[in-house]
């Protein structure tokens, strides 16, 4: 059973994240296979939009926790070759199905793709500040959303697709049997549009999303650092025990006062 399935209708090409015993968790495997489906997409002459979905309950639970604790080291092992979906060179509309979870790395996933319908079970989180030193601080801000949003998405909190949808995230709230006829007729309204209109105008919008700054960007960098870097092992090794973690926070209790600034990290 290939755990990334494509098939085609006409011009759109469904990508299908195909693991449902583990909610569709990214091992080193199906980050491979993502990045050669969206290499050959990009490349084709033929597909000019996709659907990216999933199997069972999951849309993507993102990091494969049980790979992560096997290699002894956090974060997922990136594929040999590019994956132009996720280094944002794919230059073609993307349309995300959600079926069910969409976790960490797997909220991620729906983040990148330029429409979205879900369905009511769905449920979104953005897992960082469980898992690394620093919260996603930057999802609120790339998806435009107010400050307290923002910082409850960074937090970790979990948003329902109803919420999102409120919110203006979700474009389409739908039945799960409707959940790829849906995303095929937006699909095929993209494909009505003159070609050139339709990627200058996904270019154009892609352009205009709000972006940290060069600073902020240092700044975050500093902020993965600042910390006792076991925790991070410890968060994947609680999550895979089901056990509440062990935290320690910090190597030297006197550094939660010592925060690195935009001014210090120049």
């Amino acid at each position: 059973m290939a755990i990334v399935e494509t098939e085609r209708h006409g011009q759109i090409l469904v990508v299908r994240m195909n693991r449902p015993d583990r909610l569709n968790a990214l091992n080193g495997e199906m980050r491979a296979l993502l990045a050669e489906t969206w290499t050959a997409f990009r490349q084709s002459k033929d597909l000019e939009v996709a659907i990216f979905t999933g199997t069972g309950r999951g849309f993507c639970a993102g990091e494969d926790m049980k790979e992560s604790l096997a290699k002894g080291a956090p974060g997922g092992t990136r594929p040999a070759i590019e994956d132009p979906f996720m280094a944002g060179t794919l230059e073609k509309p993307v349309i995300a199905a959600v079926n069910g979870f969409a976790m960490g790395g797997g909220f991620m996933l729906v983040e990148r793709t330029d429409l979205r319908v879900a369905v009511p079970e769905a449920v979104f989180e953005v897992s960082e500040a469980k898992r690394w030193l620093l919260g996603g601080y930057n999802h609120g801000h790339l998806a435009n959303l107010a400050y307290p949003i923002a910082m409850e998405m960074a937090l970790g909190f979990r948003f329902t697709a109803e919420r999102f949808h409120q919110l203006g995230f979700v474009n389409r709230l739908v039945p799960a049997a409707e959940l790829l006829p849906t995303a095929i007729q937006m699909a095929e309204h993209l494909l009505s549009l003159p070609p050139a209109s339709r990627v200058n105008t996904v270019h154009m919008m892609r352009q205009m999303r709000p972006e940290p700054s060069p600073a902020q960007k240092r700044l975050a960098t500093a902020l993965h650092e600042h910390g006792d870097k076991s925790d991070l092992m410890e968060s994947r090794a609680a999550f895979a025990d089901k056990r509440k973690p062990n935290f320690k926070g910090w190597l030297d209790p006197q550094d939660r006062y010592r925060l690195p600034t935009l001014d210090s990290v120049k």
